[in-house]
């Protein structure tokens, strides 16, 4: 998905507080080390807590830490340019009535595409009732060590089906068996709780 452009909501600072500024950078840097960009969502009690003592509003420190536990959505943007081919993989993982497969990846000068669809049994679902459907980040792993960037470009369906595509850069090698897609469902929403669930599609 295309990221919509960041506009300044005020001409307005104060120059004053630029090192406070900067320090707050600095300290969400070391926050990010310290817990190996793993950090979590602090307890409703410490949030509780942190809002009376430094007079802020529980809903704005909800929001603030939501910001921080998803920073990993906000890195930079590969467009794909220049198609080259199609590669299909139609490799794919099961479990219970879910069954998940990578079906092709779209290669680029700079990137690549990878398809993924996801179909599980849709038959006591609802007509006109809405689907919660999950969704998945992926990670690519290669043999030669290429260190890869992976974002969701978004995803589909209805029913019990659905399609997803991922960015991936730099473009992964044509020779696919090489590489493992290890796909995690996402974090949860602000509000909800999500239970974990991996699986891994390797290309033989």
């Amino acid at each position: 998905m295309r990221r919509m452009g960041f506009e300044r909501p005020t001409e307005h600072y104060d120059e004053r507080i630029e090192t406070i500024d900067e320090q707050l950078c600095a300290l969400v840097k070391q926050r990010k080390e310290m817990s190996n960009n793993n950090p979590g969502f602090p307890a409703n009690e410490r949030i509780s807590t942190w809002a009376k003592e430094y007079q802020f509003d529980e809903a704005f420190l909800n929001v603030l830490f939501g910001h921080l536990f998803t920073e990993d959505l906000y890195g930079p943007v590969v467009e794909p340019k220049e198609f080259l081919k199609n590669i299909p993989v139609l490799r794919s993982f099961e479990k219970d009535d879910l069954f998940c497969m990578v079906t092709f990846v779209r290669q680029y000068a700079n990137a690549s595409v990878v398809s993924l669809t996801i179909d599980r049994e849709a038959s006591e679902d609802i007509q006109g009732e809405f689907v919660q459907h999950d969704f998945f980040e992926l990670s690519v792993e290669e043999q030669k060590g290429t260190d890869y960037t992976c974002r969701s470009d978004g995803g589909g369906g209805s029913g019990g089906h659905m399609a997803y595509s991922y960015i991936v850069s730099p473009s992964l090698p044509d020779d696919l068996s090489m590489v493992t897609f290890l796909f995690k469902k996402e974090k949860a929403p602000f509000g909800s709780k999500a239970t974990p669930f991996e699986f891994v599609i390797t290309v033989e």
